[in-house]
């Protein structure tokens, strides 16, 4: 594994703007580690960690899923402070494989215990990114087919035709059932090493095996194992997994670059949930999209539980800090924002679409602000209106499930 390569935090300038991996460290230890397409732009974004620090470090990479993978394999060495709470009461992400003839990949948050169903599972990670994470396991599929159905169906399903899946429920004989349970098993092991940043170890094994299926004369084996190669690479080289939105251009006449959104949904108090919605240059961050199940409240009081998201929030220093708080509410909401962050804040009043401003003694209507930020006002926070209610709707509906 490639090893740190530390700056002080006063030559920011000097990180490189390409993929890879990045930490903070104070003393001997470090608080954060995370991937970026652009390191030099991510680290920056991080205000809050670099007033704590005196030094950072990276490690650059050759593609994004090795950025992703690097990325879990350091927090589970180091386990830095503020990766261990990285999330609200949310855990990591892992890849699940059953101990089967024809194993199941699956992801999964990690288990306090194996479920019911698996019998001993493995599992690998952790993994910060789910979407990155889904991202990666669907390109390796191109190169290591593997089976995600629970149970084997009648029929083989699209995956196959789409040469993403061995398909065992195809199976009719013994005898290719061993050579083909060998195939899968084989493919399931590589794509657990590449997870694991087993890279070159992978790439050499399939060239050893190419080189002998070669010797024996078995030139159509051999030749399946190199396109197996050339395949590997380039999904390793090229795949693009990150979120691509956070590349956009800034809004013409808008100095707010990270924006983060407000909403609480419940009814009468009860299952009360918060959401956190978050956009960078206009457009959509879902990853850092955050939801609360609100913990102190069992009666209406929208004011104390948006208190109670703020605070929550904003423990989290680990989360890149926004520009601009954007409350659904009025100035009773606004208030709340202000005696809890110094961060710039404003709320939008559904009835007339009054904006109150921090520092200003009267509402703007949204209408008198140009087009293009009136619309992004409104998407934000009809966004994190959206993501709120469908975590209420979410509650509601496992409190009628049969316990």
């Amino acid at each position: 594994m490639e090893k740190f390569k530390f700056l002080k935090k006063d030559k920011i300038s000097r990180l490189p703007k390409t993929v890879g991996v990045y930490t903070f460290k104070k003393g001997a230890k470090l608080l954060y580690i995370g991937k970026a397409i652009n390191l030099r732009d991510r680290v920056r974004q991080h205000r809050e960690l670099l007033n704590q620090v005196k030094q950072l470090a990276y490690i650059k990479t050759d593609s994004e899923i090795e950025a992703l993978i690097l990325e879990a394999s350091l927090i589970k060495k180091y386990q830095p402070k503020y990766n261990v709470v990285w999330r609200d009461d949310k855990n990591y992400f892992y890849v699940g494989v059953t101990k089967e003839k024809f194993p199941r990949v699956f992801i999964t948050h990690q288990p306090k215990r194996a479920p019911a169903p698996l019998t001993r599972p493995g599992l690998v990670g952790p993994f910060v990114d789910g979407k990155a994470l889904k991202e990666t396991l669907k390109v390796l599929r191109k190169v290591f087919p593997y089976r995600t159905c629970r149970n084997l169906p009648k029929k083989p399903c699209l995956w196959y035709q789409l040469n993403r899946c061995p398909a065992p429920c195809l199976l009719k004989s013994e005898i290719r059932s061993t050579k083909f349970e060998s195939n899968c098993q084989k493919n399931i092991k590589n794509l657990i090493k590449i997870l694991q940043g087993k890279k070159k170890q992978v790439l050499n094994n399939l060239k050893k095996e190419m080189k002998t299926l070669s010797t024996q004369e078995k030139f159509e084996e051999a030749g399946k194992i190199k396109n197996q190669i050339r395949a590997l690479e380039k999904v390793l080289s090229h795949a693009m997994i990150f979120n691509p939105e956070l590349q956009s251009p800034p809004i013409k006449g808008w100095n707010y670059r990270r924006i983060e959104a407000y909403d609480v949904s419940n009814t009468q108090g009860k299952m009360a949930t918060g959401a956190m919605v978050s956009f960078y240059d206009g457009r959509p961050d879902k990853n850092s999209y955050r939801r609360f199940k609100i913990k102190t409240q069992n009666k209406p009081n929208d004011i104390a539980m948006l208190k109670e998201i703020l605070k929550r929030r904003l423990k989290h220093k680990e989360w890149p800090y926004p520009d601009l708080i954007l409350i659904d509410g009025g100035k009773a909401q606004l208030n709340a924002a202000v005696s809890l962050t110094k961060i710039p804040a404003m709320a939008l009043a559904k009835k007339k679409n009054e904006l109150y401003i921090k520092g200003k003694k009267k509402p703007v209507l949204l209408k008198k602000l140009p087009r293009e930020i009136f619309n992004l006002i409104l998407q934000l926070r009809d966004e994190a209106h959206r993501f709120a209610r469908a975590y209420h709707l979410k509650l509601r509906k496992e409190a009628l499930l049969p316990k």
